[in-house]
């Protein structure tokens, strides 16, 4: 873990060890900003201005200790609520505690964090929180409570957008379709027929990346930014055309 000093300006990433979060806080440390991750396993990677904790986000007690441990040593003045989990299943096999699990991870973290960096983020005057949903909030098969909760995160996000738009904070969320992270591809290698068929759904021909991503929170995260809020951004390459939106 790296010391961070409390006057510095902080912007926490969660699930930042891997995948998209990675991408982000990368992004976001190439800007010279300090970055706090928050994930359940430390990273394989450092650099000077991170700081990584432990985390099981999915259980409450744990997340509101060490969510004030972090407001009372870091000041947060940007909040990427990116860690999250599919739980694959469809109604006939999705369980009550696959529901809980995500509705942890998704919506009841995101509200425990935000509650706790207020103060930091009112106080910066331009505090900025970016939330991650998915494509899958439009619907998608055999993600009932992955979907769900994605979904929450955009009522979430356009009811705090509301609430916090005075204080100068603004709240955008960003629904990437197909990203190819290393998860991804454990259930969708390359060749395999289902990952073609994904493929030929994407506009633009291609899979996305985490840096994809992560370009897109940036433009959120910008100062330069602050009559943007309570949008939901899709990175999906195309692949929500012709799907009603939210």
């Amino acid at each position: 873990m790296t010391a961070v000093d409390k006057s510095t300006p902080v912007t926490v990433v969660t699930g930042a060890s891997n995948g998209i979060g990675k991408a982000i806080a990368e992004a976001v440390l190439a800007q010279g900003r300090a970055v706090v991750n928050l994930d359940y396993v430390l990273p394989h990677w450092s650099h000077l201005q991170l700081t990584s904790y432990q985390a099981d986000l999915t259980n409450e007690a744990s997340t509101r200790t060490l969510a004030a441990e972090i407001a009372a040593n870091h000041n947060v003045t940007a909040l990427v609520n990116n860690a999250g989990a599919t739980r694959p299943g469809t109604i006939d096999t999705a369980t009550t505690q696959q529901l809980d699990d995500v509705v942890g991870l998704h919506l009841r973290a995101p509200m425990l964090l935000v509650q706790a960096f207020l103060p930091t983020l009112r106080a910066s005057g331009q505090g900025r929180i970016v939330n991650m949903s998915s494509r899958a909030a439009l619907g998608k098969g055999e993600r009932v409570v992955y979907s769900a909760t994605k979904a929450g995160m955009i009522g979430m996000t356009r009811t705090l957008a509301m609430e916090l738009g005075r204080d100068g904070i603004t709240v955008n969320a960003i629904g990437p379709g197909p990203i190819a992270t290393e998860l991804f591809r454990q259930s969708n290698p390359d060749g395999a027929p289902q990952t073609q068929r994904i493929l030929d759904s994407i506009a633009v021909g291609r899979m996305g990346t985490a840096e994809d991503v992560a370009r897109a929170a940036l433009f959120f995260l910008s100062p330069d930014n602050g009559f943007v809020t309570g949008q939901i951004l899709y990175v999906c390459g195309g692949a929500t055309l012709g799907v009603a939106s939210v």
